[in-house]
């Protein structure tokens, strides 16, 4: 095997994990492939005998890439139409890493990467390399350039700012497929009695659609209000395809109109309801999740 070839297949081995971090700092699948094919370009230009350890210099050249783009991106979210989320990834087949555990799946919801927007670069940086990866203080210090009590510092405002936003957020029991499906189902009947049973009182539901196709510009509050948006929806979508999937290790809804991709739908619960929605629409925020499922 060429040297070429072989600088190309250990990069692939560490590929998985460096766009699992990436996601985490970016928030977005489509930048993190970027990031990370940036950063093979780099690893390509490198000798092998000048890189003493792969995972350490990847995850450093990486995260540094995902600094730069998350500078710009913040600028661009500020000027965001509607309500800004992550971009979906389906996650059954690992692509963001193993999710075995409830704190696991809680790492990569969609509901803490909108949290972790509230912090600096810096600050999700290093609270990504410590909560998901496990780096300790000194790890990330190198992976910064920074000293080690100020990496400390950062990880105390982060947990903090984290632990505060997620107080009001309460986060509850996962739901089951089954019960999934059955909200499914009863969003493809227009089943209002059985809607209601499955929806908290106090359900949120966001729609980003970011001024490319109409969807609910602020958060609709309450069951009632949910239900009635949700029967508007479906009885436009006569025709689409509804389905399950594991999305950013939650359950979510699938939807597919006239064959094309239209929506997935994040769906957070509590106590054996639905308390939250997080509908992504924005057809560029779905062309990942399109070839992720074109793929299975």
């Amino acid at each position: 095997m060429s040297t070429a070839a072989a600088l190309a297949e250990e990069f692939e081995s560490h590929r998985p994990r460096m766009f699992g971090l990436a996601y985490r700092i970016l928030g977005s699948a489509q930048e993190a492939e970027d990031a990370v094919q940036d950063a093979y370009l780099r690893w390509n230009g490198m000798r092998r005998e000048d890189i003493a350890q792969p995972a350490a210099w990847l995850a450093k050249t990486v995260t540094n890439l995902c600094l730069t783009r998350l500078t710009s991106a913040r600028a661009r979210r500020e000027q965001y139409v509607g309500t800004w989320l992550p971009e979906p990834v389906i996650t059954s087949g690992n692509a963001l890493g193993p999710l075995e555990s409830a704190e696991q799946r809680d790492a990569v919801s969609m509901a803490l990467l909108v949290l972790l927007e509230r912090l600096t670069p810096r600050e999700r940086a290093v609270y990504v390399l410590r909560e998901a990866f496990a780096y300790s203080h000194r790890e990330i210090a190198r992976v910064l350039d920074a000293s080690e009590a100020n990496c400390r510092q950062l990880y105390r405002r982060a947990a903090r700012a984290v632990a505060d936003a997620r107080s009001r957020f309460e986060p509850g029991q996962e739901l089951r497929q089954t019960f999934v499906e059955s909200f499914i189902a009863a969003a493809r009947e227009g089943d209002v009695a059985g809607l209601e049973k499955m929806l908290a009182r106090d359900v949120t539901w966001w729609g980003d659609g970011g001024g490319k196709v109409t969807a609910a510009r602020t958060p609709i509050l309450g069951r009632d209000n949910v239900v009635r948006f949700l029967v508007d929806i479906m009885t436009n979508l006569a025709a689409a395809e509804l389905s399950y999937a594991e999305v950013n290790g939650a359950p979510a809804l699938v939807i597919h109109a006239a064959g094309r991709l239209t929506a997935v739908a994040s769906l957070e619960g509590r106590d054996g309801t639905i308390t939250g929605v997080r509908s992504v629409v924005n057809p560029d925020k779905l062309v990942f999740v399109e070839r992720q499922l074109a793929a299975a």
